[in-house]
């Protein structure tokens, strides 16, 4: 089990005094023993101040100690495949071999018009950024003729400490990006936005998609949800539902709930919101509707998201301190007669620590 901090705030805050709280829940995920932690990527956030994840990642994995450090996700379509290769490799090398690289479409028209990308080459861009930095990673000779990149038998040079190299999660809404990241992914990070109805029916896509082209089971699927943990649900419920309602108001002027399939809408009320979607309530009431996603999905890795732009630092890290305590052990216990599955990718060099969590998921 990991956590994302997005470590979106309110624009205007004092980002030192914001960078310090954020570290706080590092040291309360790494003391409570979680597996991972993730942080994601906008341009021109508007309404909130968004560091950006490579100084961030970096940063926090001074802190991480053993935990898997996660891009959720980078933008790929909007920046140079070279410097985008070299620079997670890097980051690869301060994570000693525990990065994961979270990529994405995106979906926000205004970062396409700053980098001057039009819609229609957004997928091309995307995909063919992906084969790149894969083909780099690799360390053979790569070849590219794009009007954004040309390459004539180049080897890089900075390459991954991970073994072959991190593994490669794909976010995706609609049906298209979920069969593209069953593709060309090795697996699927599962969104915080769709409900699980919406989910059970992809991952049917996802799973019929990878086997047409022939790539192996996945060997982990990560989810990513909305979580808010405290002592009782109608707590949880008083703490979380201002700031989620906040959030999934930004999503809705930003366009997230566009990407979606069917009718999804976030411009509706917070119970309508929170159905099927968010997970707020006691220890009991998180387990009772995290544990289907393990033991029916097939979830080897929740990446549970307690903290949002607004809410105070106390009560995210309290939160994500009950979630450690409480929730995390049930959900590494594996269901009768399986094991969990492995991530892709260890490390060429053999992390200092000997906890398993330097190597696999929880």
């Amino acid at each position: 089990m990991g956590v994302f901090l997005t470590h979106q705030q309110p624009a205007g805050r004092n980002p030192v005094v914001a960078l310090d709280e954020q570290l706080s829940l590092v040291r309360a995920a790494r003391d409570g023993g979680l597996d991972s932690i993730f942080g994601g990527q906008h341009h021109l956030s508007e309404t909130f101040a968004h560091i950006q994840p490579l100084p961030w990642l970096a940063r926090l994995a001074a802190e991480a100690g053993d935990m898997r450090v996660g891009t959720g996700i980078h933008l790929l379509a909007l920046h140079n495949p070279v410097d985008t290769a070299e620079a997670y490799a890097s980051l690869d090398a301060v994570c000693g071999g525990r990065s994961i690289f979270g990529v994405g479409l995106g979906y926000r028209e205004v970062e396409y018009a700053a980098f001057g990308i039009a819609p229609g080459e957004k997928v091309r861009r995307f995909t063919e950024n992906l084969r790149i930095v894969e083909a780099l990673w690799s360390g053979e000779p790569v070849h590219a003729d794009t009007p954004w990149c040309r390459l004539d038998g180049v080897r890089a040079t900075t390459l991954p400490a991970a073994n072959p190299r991190p593994p490669i999660w794909m976010a995706a809404n609609s049906d298209a990006a979920v069969r593209r990241a069953a593709r060309l992914a090795d697996t699927w990070m599962i969104n915080p936005h769709a409900t699980a109805s919406t989910i059970r029916r992809q991952l049917e896509l996802f799973h019929d998609e990878r086997v047409a082209a022939g790539r192996e089971p996945v060997r982990e699927l990560p989810l990513m949800r909305e979580v808010y943990c405290a002592p009782t649900r109608e707590r949880a419920i008083e703490l979380a539902r201002p700031h989620l309602a906040g959030k999934y108001a930004v999503y809705a002027d930003w366009g997230q709930d566009r990407v979606l399939p069917g009718r999804d809408s976030f411009r509706t009320g917070y119970a309508d919101l929170a159905e099927d979607r968010f997970v707020v309530g006691s220890p009991e009431d998180c387990l009772a509707a995290l544990l289907p996603w393990r033991d029916e999905f097939g979830v080897s890795h929740f990446v549970l998201r307690t903290d949002w732009a607004g809410m105070p630092i106390t009560d995210a890290r309290a939160s994500l301190e009950l979630l450690a305590r409480e929730v995390a052990p049930v959900l590494r216990s594996s269901p009768a007669g399986t094991r969990p599955p492995s991530p892709e990718g260890s490390p060429r060099r053999t992390p200092t620590s000997s906890s398993p969590s330097a190597t696999t998921a929880g």
